[in-house]
């Protein structure tokens, strides 16, 4: 399991897999220089055990990288939750953004403020909301900074594994509309995985049991 960006293991709290699953979740390594998103995937791939069949799921940033991992090392599953497969899929503003230099502008600490400010409106519970505050409290500014630049430099080809993608219909940050899932989730936000986690493991048990 790969998390979300300025996200680690905590953000699969709620998540349970079915009976025969072990949960195990992907470690952050520093990236290289003007390293790609597909070169950064690749080094984090060397984690992965892959001499048994394994699912790979990833989260948001994290299913960016795992969609390039599976075609690296393919894994028996590939499940995307409130991510994207292509880089068709990403917000167009996102990259004019870049391409004017927005993305220097926008530090860190404004992240972090953004989503201290965007917990008052949600439907986290409290402790959820805290844990959210504490893993952008938490987060590599430096990694932060070349993972945007990674996203909107990001390139895909037309070669994907079979995949199950779970999206929410009210998600912003990647907008569901541009997306295509398998699964959506009614009203579903970027950050679902807290609030809507019941859906979310409805459908891996339903995915996932008969492998087992």
């Amino acid at each position: 399991m790969i998390p979300g960006l300025a996200a680690d293991k905590r953000v699969f709290r709620h998540i349970r897999l079915p009976e025969g699953y072990e949960e195990v979740c992907m470690d952050w390594i520093p990236p290289q220089p003007g390293e790609s998103l597909k070169g950064y995937a690749w080094r984090m791939s060397e984690q992965i055990n892959h001499e048994e069949p394994f699912v790979l799921a990833g989260l948001s940033f994290g299913g960016m990288l795992a969609v390039e991992i599976a075609k690296k090392i393919l894994p028996h599953r590939l499940i995307l939750i409130a991510s994207i497969s292509h880089h068709g899929q990403l917000p167009s503003y996102y990259r004019r953004a870049w391409q004017i230099g927005l993305q220097h502008l926008v530090t860190p600490a404004m992240i972090k403020n953004g989503v201290f400010l965007k917990r008052l409106l949600t439907a986290e519970s409290p402790e959820d909301k805290a844990i959210i505050k504490q893993m952008a409290r938490d987060m590599d500014p430096a990694f932060i900074k070349w993972a945007m630049e990674a996203i909107v430099r990001w390139e895909t080809d037309d070669t994907l594994p079979e995949l199950i993608h779970i999206h929410g219909t009210a998600d912003y940050i990647l907008p569901y509309k541009l997306t295509s899932p398998s699964i959506s989730i009614p009203k579903g936000g970027h950050l679902m995985i807290f609030d809507r986690a019941g859906e979310i493991n409805k459908v891996l048990g339903e995915y996932l049991r008969h492998d087992t």
